[in-house]
């Protein structure tokens, strides 16, 4: 079954567990599937904590090419919104994120992506 597989990754390094679920999820859909990598920042932040953002970049990219996704990176404080906008456009059925230490912040964000893209299977890690 073809699938479109977004990874919602976020300024932590360890967003590559995240990329090779992705990955992992890629590997079981049909050979027209199709896995992106998203990265949205707030204007003013930095792509990924104590880096750099042209080594957070080349970071994302590397990690991204290692396992054949399209990389995504947008500047912008409407996060929610630009993630759901991406997600329609690029057809995607499956989105993969992770859960942040403050789980509380994790659940009402992930709550309103869900009721924005009801359809979609979420993989929370």
């Amino acid at each position: 079954m073809e699938s479109n597989i977004m990874v919602c990754v976020t300024q932590q390094k360890n967003c590559e567990r995240l990329i090779h679920e992705g990955k992992v999820l890629i590997d079981h859909s049909d050979e027209n599937s199709k896995l992106y990598v998203i990265h949205v920042v707030n204007e003013k932040d930095k792509f990924l904590y104590q880096l750099d953002d042209s080594e957070a970049l080349e970071y994302l990219f590397e990690v991204s090419k290692e396992v054949d996704a399209e990389l995504i990176v947008k500047r912008n404080n409407e996060v929610l919104k630009v993630l759901t906008k991406t997600a329609k456009e690029l057809g995607i059925t499956d989105i993969v994120m992770g859960s942040a230490k403050n789980k509380v912040q994790t659940s009402r964000f992930e709550e309103k992506l869900r009721m924005k893209l009801k359809n979609l299977n979420f993989h929370v890690l």
